[in-house]
């Protein structure tokens, strides 16, 4: 569903590029790639999810799911990740790049499982007040994502988070196949589409200490492109030092009790070498 008839109807009259995002959101990362490699002037309207603004009336009068990024573009509004970067390259002359792997829709499929990782390896670093979930409970009109977060509430089970964890190393193993022939990018030699969609979720991944080592020509594309100036305009700057010590204190100690990400799924007979 790329392009929305607003409940807000005063976007209508909004002129040039408009982003609703948040910082740490993987969907909006991608959206700041692009905007960022393109050097591309928006109006940013930043949305603080911990706050739970994403579930006010106003912003879910945007975007009907109560997620992020939605973006407006001379009136029209876009929401869905994928939508808005093909969107924005088709109207500045970025390159699509050839995607006969399907690494966009395959990108697209992986936002689920990111999203259950980050939860169970980053963001139990800090638990949301019971106050902050009792009124995102209240107000948040997307079902899933109300039930995502009780099932959060209660752990979710092994069975689930294996899942997540061998479907993520499925996808990062067909990326590593294709970079196995030398290409500089996922889909050939050129920065494209397709490297803009997968780099936040390679580097969620790194936060949470998923080891690249089992994918190595992955994990060589990610120093590469990770040294690009848009990868630091659009997720470095936006980073929190605070939260990033939590996070990465609470990998360490995941580590060190082999309770990380390493331990479930397909990980745990991969990574042996991680528990000696």
């Amino acid at each position: 569903m790329p392009v929305i008839e607003p409940q807000d109807t005063s976007l209508k009259d909004l002129h040039g590029m408009h982003l609703w995002h948040a910082p740490m959101s993987s969907c909006s990362q991608r959206v700041r790639l692009i905007l960022a490699e393109v050097d591309k002037d928006y109006e940013s309207h930043l949305i603080d999810l911990e706050k739970n603004e994403h579930s006010g009336e106003a912003y879910q009068a945007i975007h009907p799911k109560g997620v992020v990024p939605a973006l407006v573009d001379d009136g029209t509004l876009i929401i869905e990740s994928i939508d808005i970067i093909k969107h924005i390259a088709r109207v500045t002359g970025f390159s699509l790049g050839t995607d006969p792997n399907g690494l966009m829709e395959l990108a697209d499929r992986a936002q689920v499982d990111l999203k259950l990782l980050t939860y169970e390896f980053l963001f139990r670093a800090k638990p949301r007040p019971d106050s902050v979930n009792e009124e995102f409970q209240r107000t948040h009109k997307n079902a899933w994502l109300k039930e995502f977060r009780r099932d959060f509430a209660k752990g979710f089970p092994k069975d689930r988070v294996d899942g997540a964890v061998n479907r993520t190393l499925e996808g990062f193993q067909t990326l590593n196949t294709l970079l196995r022939d030398g290409r500089k990018f996922l889909t050939g030699d050129q920065f494209a589409l397709a490297d803009i969609a997968w780099i936040p979720n390679v580097q969620r991944m790194s936060l949470m200490g998923w080891p690249f080592e089992t994918t190595p020509h992955l994990q060589i594309w990610f120093q590469h492109v990770s040294r690009r100036k848009s990868y630091s305009v659009a997720l470095v700057q936006w980073q929190n030092e605070n939260a990033n010590a939590h996070f990465k204190a609470f990998t360490e100690k995941g580590r060190a009790n082999n309770t990380g990400v390493h331990t479930f799924g397909n990980l745990a007979s991969n990574c042996d070498y991680l528990r000696s």
